[in-house]
């Protein structure tokens, strides 16, 4: 076949996404505006339903993974810098940290907590020169990229010969009875506990979504795939309690 590759999305066809949107640029516009709005209640949400796993956690994924002091560390789809805190502590003031993400919202509480450089913009076009930075990172929020090609072909391109990608993802246990409990923290507690932030109501909406993408997420093995198209060495893939995954790879 002739002309461009298709876009690899990160979400699956699902009748449970059509709630939200009907096509790209409406995902866009929606889930921005949900993470604006959702910002000043966020982390409270996060630490109420710990689906982020904690601080502790993030850091040692960083560490394990070969983050180190005086390194630069690119934290894509920061969010409210959950795991840029984690970054900016592991490469310490001899280190660079850049944070991006495409919801100002977001970033405004970023900054409230960690002084480093924002950058609002998208994984698949990220405004770095080529070979800047010897870490990328992505905490849970790989299920939210359009376009898996281009945002891992970035990832490369703004790396070091040599540099690490890894990304934290939260993914459907495979037995039933744990997709199950899944369901019900996601649908019924998480709602429950959002009444307790300021944002209750944004928060259920965007938890709500939160559980409709971790459904219709692909597999693992298309997102290894994924990476090893756009160039990435040694990609790998490990899974913690069933959930909790981490994808790396390196820059040949």
């Amino acid at each position: 076949m002739s002309g461009s590759p298709m876009r690899q999305p990160a979400l699956k066809a699902d009748a449970r996404l059509t709630a939200y949107f009907s096509n790209e640029d409406e995902r866009r516009a929606v889930t921005r505006d949900l993470f604006d709005r959702a910002a000043p209640g966020y982390d409270r949400a996060e630490g109420l339903t710990a689906l982020g796993s904690g601080a502790w956690y993030r850091r040692d994924v960083l560490r394990r993974n070969g983050l180190q002091t005086g390194m630069t560390l690119l934290d894509v789809a920061a969010g409210t810098g959950l795991v840029t805190v984690a970054g900016h502590e592991l490469v310490g003031p001899a280190g660079r940290v850049l944070a991006l993400d495409p919801s100002p919202g977001m970033l405004a509480e970023l900054r409230k907590k960690v002084a480093v450089e924002t950058i609002e913009a998208y994984a698949e076009s990220i405004p770095l020169p080529d070979e800047l930075v010897d870490f990328v990172s992505m905490g849970y929020a790989l299920r939210h990229v359009g376009d898996l090609d281009r945002a891992f072909s970035e990832y490369l391109r703004v790396l070091r010969p040599g540099g690490r990608v890894c990304i934290m993802e939260i993914s459907r246990p495979r037995g039933r009875l744990a997709r199950a409990l899944l369901r019900l923290h996601i649908g019924v507690v998480v709602p429950l506990l959002a009444r307790l932030t300021r944002s209750q109501a944004v928060i259920g909406r965007l938890w709500e979504y939160y559980g409709a993408t971790i459904e219709a997420a692909i597999e693992p093995e298309r997102i290894l795939d994924a990476m090893r198209r756009a160039g990435f060495a040694d990609v790998n893939c490990s899974v913690t309690l069933g959930i909790f995954r981490e994808y790396t790879g390196r820059k040949a």
